[in-house]
């Protein structure tokens, strides 16, 4: 890794999360139920160009949708990015397309604050112990390992 360039921040998923919780989400959110906010994430692979999907919690604040990483940089993060933001969102039957954008790091604290607000007894572990009633600066702090994208319909 170069000299000037950030280390990535990942945690991987472990093996029951991987091979059963996730796949019990996706199951579910394909059939149309979606459990506290699930979609399928449907993005073009950047190497193979093949469909890549993966459970994912979409929040909404206000008028705007948002996807966060809670495990950093993620391989659907990546795929994003390399797809030029364009996704599908998958519940059931229901497909909506989109268009991400990252959010810089200062745009993030009051993101992450809601996905905390919304998911912190599920994903809490991955953010160091910061949680929805932590200062504006222990937020900021960790916002360069959590990438956030906001969501628009196309």
């Amino acid at each position: 890794m170069p000299a000037n360039e950030t280390p990535r921040h990942y945690r991987k998923p472990g093996w029951l999360t991987r091979h059963v919780l996730n796949k019990a989400v996706a199951g579910v959110t394909r059939v149309g139920i979606s459990v506290w906010g699930s979609r399928v994430l449907e993005v073009r692979g950047r190497k193979t160009g093949a469909p890549r999907r993966t459970p994912v919690n979409l929040l909404t604040v206000g008028d705007a949708a948002y996807l966060v990483a809670p495990r950093g940089e993620a391989e659907w993060v990546r795929n994003v990015r390399a797809a030029g933001g364009q996704l599908d969102l998958v519940v059931g039957r229901r497909r909506t397309h989109y268009v991400a954008t990252e959010l810089v790091d200062d745009e993030k604290v009051p993101v992450l604050r809601a996905y905390l607000q919304r998911w912190r007894a599920e994903v809490g572990v991955f953010f160091d112990g910061v949680g929805p009633n932590s200062g504006d600066d222990e937020v900021a702090a960790i916002a360069p390992r959590h990438p956030v994208f906001v969501l628009v319909e196309r």
